[in-house]
């Protein structure tokens, strides 16, 4: 759970989002920071024993910068005014999939899987789907991940319009094949972030991602030994 200061921070910094107001609340700050990493340390020691590839994970590797990259921005906008959490074995160089959890008023979710790959990896997980296509639709068509999750997250920018390169549009699993992106998510109102069970209960579901993360991975190592 978050503190309700903390989640007032947030909104404060939102309607805030310059230095000097940045630089008068720095108290406040730094109450949010130890929140944000305790709540890290929360979900790090629930989903550990669930998902044992996790298990090398820090507060420090799960965490991102409250400073936003502006270079490449219209947006100037100097903080980022929500919070994230993102669990996954993957290291610098090796990207891999994983679970997310996103705290912004209006805008809270939970998510996990494969976001927007770069090409050599949207590579491979297409080239694991088009072999193992049972798999991963076994693992779509699990009774809870339907109920939770659905299906991945499908919109135009996700989805090409053609068969891609290599494989034929008749192919059993084209609709799998089409995707740029391999996530799934789920919103969640931001007034469970303050209640006692909040960790427990994104936890659950989010576990219920594993299977997905783990046929991404395979496909993401299966080329490195």
């Amino acid at each position: 759970m978050l503190s309700k200061d903390s989640l007032e921070f947030l909104e404060d910094l939102k309607n805030n989002n310059n230095r000097d107001w940045f630089l008068e609340n720095k108290k406040k700050y730094e109450v949010f920071k130890k929140d944000y990493q305790q709540l890290v340390a929360d979900f790090l020691d629930t989903m550990k024993p669930l998902d044992p590839s996790l298990e090398m994970l820090e507060v420090k590797n799960c965490t991102f910068r409250i400073n936003r990259d502006i270079r490449f921005s219209k947006d100037k906008s100097p903080y980022k005014s929500h919070l994230g959490v993102w669990l996954s074995s993957g290291t610098k160089g090796h990207n891999r999939a994983g679970y997310y959890v996103h705290i912004e008023k209006g805008a809270s979710f939970i998510a996990g899987g494969f976001y927007a790959p770069e090409a050599a990896d949207l590579k491979k997980v297409r080239k694991e789907i088009a072999y193992f296509h049972e798999d991963l639709e076994k693992i779509l068509n699990e009774k809870n991940f339907k109920k939770e999750f659905g299906d991945f997250d499908r919109n135009e920018k996700s989805i090409l319009k053609n068969a891609p390169r290599d494989y034929e549009k008749d192919h059993p699993a084209i609709e799998l094949l089409k995707l740029k992106s391999f996530e799934t998510s789920q919103p969640f109102d931001i007034s469970e972030v303050a209640k006692k069970d909040f960790v427990s209960k994104m936890s659950k579901k989010l576990i219920l991602l594993k299977p997905l993360n783990e046929f991404i991975n395979r496909a993401l190592t299966s080329e490195e030994f």
